[in-house]
């Protein structure tokens, strides 16, 4: 089971990724694509490094805005999973 990490260790976290901001128990970041199906291509890249990490990121889709948010529900807050797949997503925006 993954741990909780500690307040400082996750505002370092934050301020190291590009986009995302802390809320509450999750981070999210939200991106903005030329239409509806460039959003949804990129919600589809996704996919892979979801699942090949089991950790999945909370999703909404909007037009051409996605919303995405990271936490491990498990663990009722933010663990390191949520920040290795911060930095996949990151990889792909």
């Amino acid at each position: 089971m993954p741990e909780l990490l500690d307040t400082q260790t996750i505002d370092d976290h934050v301020n190291q990724l590009t986009g995302w901001e802390k809320e509450g128990n999750a981070i999210t970041r939200t991106l903005k694509f030329g239409g509806f199906p460039e959003a949804v291509q990129f919600v589809n890249k996704l996919v892979e490094p979801a699942e090949s990490m089991n950790h999945h990121p909370d999703i909404e889709i909007s037009y051409n805005t996605v919303n995405l948010s990271l936490t491990t529900h498990s663990e009722g807050g933010l663990t390191d999973n949520d920040f290795q797949l911060a930095e996949q997503i990151n990889k792909l925006a």
